[in-house]
Order: structure tokens, then C-alpha cells, then sequence
């Protein structure tokens, strides 16, 4: 069993996997999938109908095929580096959500699996849906395949290093808005310097959506924990919670709990 053992464990966990391995491969065997989770081949069958069903894949023979043009990504979404830390940051982070939140996600590789486990997870949806608001086209694609999700795309410029969408539009509509919870994805995290990215304008959209925001989770990996990049966000102190990997460093990770955030290591 890989890494991803943990992950099987719940049919978001594998489902994640999946789709991140489908958006680098582009196909996926029973066999192959069932060895990857360590789950039984009936159980990989069910996964892959149900994932037809939702049109997120396309059933071919013995597996699998992506069809959404979600999967034409930047090449560092496609990347496999990283894949097992981020989906088990996604599903953690999935699960402090609480039925009936409204629910903001910002775009990059770990809030794309963070919005898929989200996604994955119909007992969010309250009244028949889930609301997801998001600048980012490519999970926004996904996203409004699924029948008990009410997908909110934001308008404006769309970056095609990230395909985010950012400016005054996409701002503007923000500010109509309000978010039970905003999960954000970050280039640096330092309890002195705060959350950072590397573009200004991709900064104002998450500024925009955490001051909207009740609660705010950062997900990302430990190798971010105390850089900073160029464009400030918002001080440690307005995050709620950090989801990130067990590898961080433990200097860090005391320095933003001394700062009021809960920090979940996985």
C-alpha cells in the first residue's frame, strides 16, 4: 500500500486520488487504481461508475479516461511532486467544513484538491447544494459538473499561469458577497510576516475574500512555512487554521500557534 493508504480509508480520500492521478495520466486501470489505494477491485468499480455518473470521467475498457477539459492544466498542476502531501492536506482541510457553509477557494495546486474533496462530499450539501465561490476557472470546470453543487465563478482577467481570474471585476463581485469560510492557498506562511504569494493582484483577490470571510484556512504543504514572497495577504493572526504537512518546520508551527492559529499537521 502507498502513502495514500489513509486516504482510501473514505471515498473523498480516493476519489482525490484519482482525479489528481487522472489529470497527470490522463487514464486510470482498475488494477492500477486498486493497487494505488489498496482496496479491493469491486471497491474501484463503484468509485469509477459513480465518477462516470458525475461526468468526471469517462468509463472506457478496464478503467477509466479524463474527459474535462479541467485536466488540460498548467503544467504544474499536472506535476506529480508533491501529490500524496496535498491530498492529505486536502482532505483534512475538506473536513473542518461544516454542512451549510458557504465556501470561498482561491486558485492553485492544493486548493484544487482541497475543492475536490470538497466537492466529493454531498453531506456539505444543505437545501440540495453546496456553495462554492471561486477565481479559478479550472475549479470552477469541475466543479459545476456536480449536480449538488451551486458553483459561484468570479468574473475578471484570467492569469493562464494559473488560470485565476483577477482585477477589479473579479473584486467587485467579492465584495457582493458573503463566505462562511475561506480556504486559501498560500506561497509563504511565517507567523511574522504572514500570509504571502508571489503576484499582487492574485494577493488583493484572496485579501478580498478572507475580509469576507468568518473563518479562514490555509492549506499548503510545510516547505512554504516561513517564506515570504512578495505580495502580503493577511497576517498570521486572521487565520484560523493551517492544514499542512508533518514535515514543517516545528519553530514555525509553535510560532503561529503562539499566534491564535490551530495548525493540524498531516
Amino acid at each position: 500500500m502507498t502513502d495514500d493508504g489513509d486516504l482510501a480509508r473514505t471515498r473523498a480520500g480516493r476519489w482525490s486520488v484519482m482525479l489528481d492521478r487522472l489529470a497527470t495520466a490522463g487514464r486510470l486501470g482498475v488494477g492500477e487504481a486498486a493497487e494505488l489505494l489498496g482496496v479491493s477491485e469491486a471497491t474501484i468499480r463503484r468509485d469509477f461508475s459513480e465518477l462516470a455518473r458525475r461526468q468526471l470521467v469517462a468509463r472506457n475498457h478496464g478503467g477509466v479516461v479524463a474527459t474535462s477539459v479541467a485536466y488540460e492544466l498548467p503544467y504544474r498542476y499536472r506535476s506529480s511532486r508533491g501529490d500524496d502531501d496535498r491530498a492529505r492536506v486536502a482532505t483534512a482541510a475538506a473536513a473542518l467544513v461544516r454542512p451549510g457553509q458557504v465556501v470561498g477557494v482561491n486558485g492553485g495546486t492544493t486548493t484544487t484538491a482541497t475543492a475536490r474533496a470538497l466537492t466529493a462530499r454531498e453531506d456539505l450539501a444543505v437545501g440540495g447544494e453546496l456553495t462554492l465561490v471561486t477565481n479559478a476557472l479550472n475549479i470552477a470546470t469541475e466543479a459545476v459538473l456536480r449536480p449538488h453543487v451551486q458553483c459561484v465563478s468570479l468574473g475578471g482577467v484570467a492569469r493562464p499561469e494559473s488560470y485565476e481570474v483577477t482585477g477589479p471585476l473579479a473584486t467587485l463581485v467579492l465584495q457582493q458577497l458573503w463566505i462562511d469560510v475561506a480556504i486559501v492557498g498560500v506561497n509563504g506562511l511565517s507567523a511574522r510576516e504572514g500570509a504571502t504569494c508571489r503576484h499582487e493582484e492574485e494577493a488583493a483577490i484572496i485579501r478580498t475574500m478572507i475580509e469576507r470571510s468568518k473563518e479562514v484556512i490555509c492549506v499548503t504543504t510545510g516547505d512554504k512555512l516561513g517564506l515570504r514572497t512578495f505580495a502580503s495577504i493577511a497576517p498570521a493572526e486572521r487565520i484560523d487554521h493551517l492544514v499542512t504537512t508533518v514535515d514543517a518546520d516545528p519553530a514555525e508551527v509553535e510560532a503561529l500557534r503562539a499566534a491564535g492559529v490551530e495548525v493540524h499537521q498531516v
